[in-house]
């Protein structure tokens, strides 16, 4: 389902959660709470991730009434979980400001390296080069590349431009194709 008619079940969806019908905010759990759990876990971590959700469930249900049906509900919900992520992170001490910070000065001797890394790349080696990342760059990269995003949705969800969504992205797969060839050359070594 998509457009009109995804956009008539979500508002008739959200009047059932208004009007307190039972198991009418458990649907809208069920419907995205396993796509909002990833997206959690790889911007702040699987062990946060758990209580950034249940946060966001309870976030969403005390905001319901400000749902206007502008935006599909699961994208409303995205955002929702974006900023509180955002707003965890900022609290353990990452700044928004960190945006472009560690990035902008170890791509630019790596421009010429931009080329996929070869190889096959271990999960968990992609999963800890994602969680390096600065939280921006982080950001940007986890919505679009792994959530399907596109830069102007992504930036109506972080507040930002399309052209700023388009360099964090560009600088997030640079950044990953460096960490995971230094990676792959480390482990290629002999010990």
């Amino acid at each position: 389902m998509n457009g009109p008619v995804q956009a008539h079940a979500d508002m008739a969806l959200v009047e059932r959660c208004r009007a307190n019908a039972p198991g009418a905010f458990e649907e809208i759990y069920r419907n995205h709470a396993p796509r909002l759990f990833g997206l959690i876990c790889r911007l702040v971590g699987r062990i946060e991730a758990e209580d950034l959700l249940q946060e966001t469930f309870l976030s969403a249900h005390r905001k319901l009434g400000l749902y206007r049906g502008e935006s599909a509900l699961g994208t409303w919900l995205f955002r929702l979980a974006t900023n509180l992520c955002l707003d965890h992170l900022r609290s353990r001490g990452s700044r928004w400001s960190h945006l472009t910070d560690g990035i902008d000065g170890d791509i630019e001797g790596h421009v010429a390296s931009a080329g996929p890394v070869l190889g096959t790349v271990d999960r968990l080696d992609l999963e800890r080069a994602i969680a390096a990342l600065p939280t921006g760059a982080r950001t940007v990269f986890v919505l679009h590349d792994v959530e399907g995003f596109d830069h102007r949705q992504i930036g109506d969800l972080l507040g930002v431009s399309d052209g700023t969504s388009k360099s964090q992205l560009h600088r997030a797969r640079m950044r990953l194709r460096e960490m995971l060839a230094d990676r792959r050359v480390s482990a290629a070594e002999p010990a």
